[in-house]
Parts: C-alpha cells; structure tokens; sequence
C-alpha cells in the first residue's frame, strides 16, 4: 500500500505513514493495515517492540481523512463512515492495550485522527517544532480516537479548555496535558531508531531526551482552571462573559467560531470519562457521537467550510446561546444493538 509502510526491521515492527503530501491523514485502509500488523505482531517473539514514524516534516499525522468522510457523507449513506470510524477505534484501543513497548516519533503536526496513532504508545516522542492539537470542535466534531480520555486526565481544567478551543500544544504542553513523554532532538532520531531496531530495548530513550520547555498552556492554568470548570458549555461561556480580561476575550473569540453542538458534547464526555481510565469506554462514547455524526451535528457544514469550499464561515445548527437542553443527551445517547464493541 502507498500510503502506509508495513514490515519488521532486526527486533522491531514497523509502521511507517507515507502519505507526506497529504500530512500523513489516515484513510480508512491505512486504519486497517495497523490493525492487521497490530493483530500479527502481538504474539511474534521476533517482534520486540512496535516504532510508529512518518514521512516528511510537516506532519507526523495531520488527522483522519476528513475529505473522505465528506464524500461519504455526500452519498447519503453513513454506513461506511460508521464502519470507519468503528475499525479505527478498535485499532486505537488494541495500540492502546498493545503488552509489548510502542515508540512513536511525531514530528511536525499531530491532530486528531493522529493522536489515535501516535499518543497511545508507550514511548511518545515529540522534536522540539513538533506541534499537537485536537481540533475537531472546528469542524463539527468532537475528540476522539481515544483523545477525550487523555483529555478528560489532564490537569486541572485543561481538558476541556484543549478540547473547545483546539488550541495548539507545544512539546512542554503536551507532555504537561498527558499527550507525549519525551523532547528529542530530531537530528537524534535515525541513531535512536538504529538502536532501537536493533536491540528491541525502549530503555535508552530517557538518555537521549532534552528538557521540555514549558509551554503557554502552563502560564495559563490558573487562567483555565477558573473559567472551563462549570458544568456544561452555558456555564464555561458565562464565567468567560463576566470577566473583563484578554484571556477571556481571546478564549471567547475561539469558542464563538467552533460548533457548540460540538463543544458542548466535549464537554460532557470530559467530565463522564474523568473517574476511568478504560480506553473502551471513552472510544465507545466517542462512538455514540460520531455515529450520528453525519446525520445530526455540524460535521459536513464544518468539513465543508474548512476544506471544500474553504470559506472558513460554517453556518452552525445552534449558537453558543440556543443551544436545546436535549442536544447533548441525544448525541450520546446509548445506541443500542449499534454500540461499539471490540
């Protein structure tokens, strides 16, 4: 497959994304080829560790194909979004549960369907310009792929004001929010690799590791943690409202442009998964959403404003103020005999 780059190396298996032109976004076939490799390689004793890179700079994975979705959605039929986005989520909890070491390499930009790919590892490496964010409030989504749970880790209130607002992280950051584990030098990394397919052994990553700056996330807590703690999108949005502050105005600017359809049910799963640490049941809430996705949330105006007609101006169902009390409820109701199972 062109688009992915399956094959063991000396004590390693190897799962390289080869899709630099389109920032390494995952289709649906690349989903399934690292489930396969995941399914194989599990009880291969040549198979000491699993090392997950990307080619190109830009991006260690940019995200899902979102192009793809939106044809899918287009077709009238959301089965095989459905089906998609079941086949990834079983792919991120078996990364996630995976018994033998994962060592990821991201550089560049790491987003939303990459953070399945990449975050769930063992051994999370990030270079010094790498960048991470989930975005998917923008375009009508929510986290996922396993992201909520992370976020829902996160320290103090930064879950859910990375969650709503899509806001970038740096190494510091994302190291600081639960994201990644180690800053390493990219230069660094074909030696690293070497050794690593060579002897199997994760153990000499902490040698090689620089100290992670800390980023503006952390300036910010004290900032975040007053203001993202209520209960629901209304609460978070008044508390910004009734402080005169450029923190405020800045987080209110960010959230006035994402779907609150989205930042609401964000919100909601962040606080649900806050007591597990069970990656099945945050992908399986995820799950509720996205299968209703296509059909009842803003994800094909948002995917149509971002990346089709790019006019960055999504006509949103609801505002951040007539949002119906029952929106939330019904897009992540159980579904029933359609719940996501592994």
């Amino acid at each position: 497959m062109s688009d992915i780059s399956i094959r063991k190396e000396g004590k390693a298996g190897r799962i390289t994304l080869t899709r630099p032109d389109a920032l390494n976004a995952l289709s649906y076939d690349m989903c399934l080829a690292i489930d396969a490799a995941l399914i194989d390689w599990i009880n291969d004793d040549e198979v000491a560790l699993i090392l997950i890179d990307a080619q190109g700079d830009r991006a260690f994975c940019a995200g899902g194909d979102i192009r793809e979705i939106y044809e899918i959605g287009q077709s009238g039929d959301p089965t095989r979004a459905q089906n998609f986005w079941r086949d990834e989520y079983r792919m991120n909890a078996r990364l996630f549960e995976f018994p033998k070491p994962i060592v990821s390499f991201m550089q560049g930009f790491t987003m939303g369907g990459g953070v399945g790919v990449g975050c769930h590892a063992s051994h999370r490496i990030m270079a010094r310009s790498s960048r991470m964010a989930m975005p998917e409030c923008g375009i009508g989504l929510v986290p996922d792929v396993g992201g909520s749970l992370i976020l829902a880790h996160a320290p103090g209130r930064l879950g859910e004001y990375i969650g709503m607002t899509g806001a970038r992280m740096a190494p510091g950051d994302a190291i600081h929010a639960g994201f990644a584990d180690f800053v390493i030098r990219q230069a660094e990394w074909p030696a690293l690799k070497a050794d690593l397919i060579r002897t199997g052994d994760p153990s000499h990553i902490n040698e090689a590791a620089i100290p992670a700056i800390p980023g503006n996330l952390s300036a910010m807590q004290p900032m975040i943690d007053a203001h993202f703690g209520g209960g629901n999108l209304g609460d978070i949005v008044a508390s910004l409202r009734g402080e005169d502050s450029v923190f405020a105005s800045n987080a209110l600017e960010v959230l006035s442009r994402n779907s609150p359809l989205s930042m609401a049910c964000t919100v909601e799963m962040i606080h649900h998964l806050s007591t597990t640490r069970d990656v099945r049941k945050s992908l399986e809430l995820e799950y509720r959403f996205v299968y209703r996705a296509l059909e009842y949330s803003d994800l094909m105006e948002g995917i149509r404003a971002a990346v089709i007609d790019k006019d960055r101006t999504p006509n949103w169902k609801h505002s951040l103020d007539n949002l119906p009390n029952d929106a939330v409820g019904k897009m992540l109701a159980p579904l029933g005999d359609n719940t996501l199972t592994f």
